[in-house]
């Protein structure tokens, strides 16, 4: 650092001899010279910055009034968060960097999709995501996904014509979305993470009326049937009827294998009885072979069929299989019977809804 002593010299020149005295000091980076007519009033300018440079150091004389003013602030600003000026250059510029690299909504999600299906995630949950997805591309298109804000995701979140647990999926997909991005550097931060989550209601398992499972069946195009049907007339889980497959429906013995394998126990396999309904609601739709379950455009069928069956309110989790087990209990009166279909997971416990329609 550049050393000054403030000492008040004697000036002389013939051009402007009004003027007697000069003082050297810093300003803006800069040596000046002040100059004084009197001594006294040379002698107080560097009293004054010498008291200055001792109190400050003399750096500050380096920098202008008005940087001083905004590195003191953005040191207070930063101050109870325990970052320094430093800290927060390194990370606008990270920031500026991500923006720089970043690339549009449409072209995150395709690259998503894509990384997904190469890290074989089931066609069936890639297609959820792209259905998804796929709006919030179409929302924020044209935009760089670093430069999205969290309030920006809430509004549109809020904008979405669905209840609030149709509202949260959206928001884990959009989450999982950015956390991509952040991966591939696109962004530096989630906005999502931080949006608002819908309050969903503590309800008791969504149990479909005699009326909607009917308007399911008859509305339902033939690719999707086969899985309604069996939801709703053996009561599988969800997961168990998208990996099950044509091969393991038995329709001479009357028996549905699900494998130990597919429903994830340590179990035995367990076997489920062939309804008569619906033996009769497959028959037309029998293979010998291949998925049950559509795996692609899944999302898309199974939409369509709610919307003709006028079911168009938020989809209770596992909706067909608790229904079955309401019906099931109505019907046969047989509670233990049915919790040896309806097997959880664990050993020696059974999970059923004996609620009835």
């Amino acid at each position: 650092m550049r050393r000054i002593d403030f000492r008040v010299r004697r000036y002389r020149d013939q051009n402007r001899p009004r003027w007697k005295f000069v003082v050297s000091h810093y300003e803006a980076g800069e040596r000046k010279g002040k100059l004084f007519e009197k001594k006294a009033q040379a002698q107080a300018f560097a009293a004054f910055k010498k008291t200055e440079a001792e109190a400050q150091g003399l750096g500050h004389a380096e920098f202008s009034t008005d940087l001083r003013v905004m590195t003191q602030d953005a040191l207070e600003q930063l101050k109870p968060f325990g970052k320094t000026i430093t800290d927060a250059v390194a990370h606008y510029v990270a920031h500026l960097k991500a923006s720089e690299r970043s690339c549009g909504a449409a072209q995150l999600v395709d690259e998503m999709i894509a990384a997904k299906e190469r890290d074989g995630l089931s066609e069936r949950h890639t297609e959820d995501l792209r259905s998804r997805l796929k709006i919030f591309a179409a929302k924020f298109d044209g935009q760089m996904v670093a430069t999205i804000t969290s309030a920006e995701i809430d509004d549109w979140l809020r904008s979405l014509p669905v209840g609030p647990v149709t509202r949260n999926h959206y928001r884990s997909v959009t989450v999982q979305a950015f956390n991509f991005a952040i991966g591939r550097g696109y962004a530096t931060h989630n906005p999502a993470a931080k949006a608002a989550e819908a309050k969903e209601p503590k309800t008791k398992p969504g149990i479909l009326t005699v009326e909607q499972a009917t308007a399911l069946l008859v509305n339902a195009s033939p690719e999707i049937l086969p899985y309604i049907a069996i939801g709703l007339f053996a009561g599988l889980r969800r997961a168990e009827i998208e990996r099950l497959d044509w091969s393991e429906i038995d329709f001479d013995s009357g028996h549905i294998e699900v494998t130990a394998e597919k429903w994830k126990s340590k179990l035995a396999n367990r076997f489920i009885t062939l309804q008569p309904n619906l033996r009769a609601w497959l028959m037309p739709h029998r293979q010998l072979k291949g998925d049950v379950a559509p795996k692609e455009n899944f999302r898309d069928l199974f939409d369509q069929v709610r919307k003709a069956a006028g079911i168009l309110a938020d989809w209770p989790d596992n909706a067909l299989r608790h229904s079955f087990a309401s019906y099931h209990v109505a019907h046969f009166k047989d509670a233990k019977g049915l919790a040896l279909e309806m097997v959880t997971l664990t050993p020696g416990c059974f999970s059923i809804t004996t609620a009835h329609s």
